[in-house]
């Protein structure tokens, strides 16, 4: 964990890694934390930021209306603005929106995999 740890940071991290096949890497070196399932991102965590970023996958659309209404939701930083959203944990969040935005970009990534692999995940194999 980054040396300007939060918990609203530790539950994100947290929360990602308990995901079915939720793999943690740090690609970019300690200050990032990319998680993947598939082989996939589906999270990247800015852990010395402060306060610390979440960037996910998100629907189009979805993502649209999120960066239009609230204020710490902006496109992927540095990802396909399209695609990716990137989540400002400040408080203004709620943890529920959170969640659901990080369980949303779990499902956008697992539903690309192939139907084995997601098979393999759902039986918790």
């Amino acid at each position: 964990m980054g040396k300007k740890s939060t918990p609203r940071l530790e539950r994100v991290v947290a929360r990602c890694g308990e995901l079915a096949g939720a793999e943690l890497t740090y690609p970019f070196g300690d200050e990032v934390a990319v998680f993947k399932v598939g082989g996939k991102m589906f999270a990247l965590a800015s852990l010395d930021d402060e306060p610390a970023r979440l960037t996910l996958k998100c629907d189009p659309d979805y993502a649209s209306y999120l960066t239009q209404h609230f204020d710490d939701v902006a496109p992927g930083y540095h990802m396909n603005k399209r695609h990716w959203i990137t989540v400002t944990l400040s408080m203004a969040l709620s943890w529920d929106l959170v969640d659901e935005l990080i369980a949303d970009s779990y499902q956008l990534v697992v539903s690309a995999l192939p139907a084995s692999l997601r098979r393999e995940l759902s039986s918790g194999t």
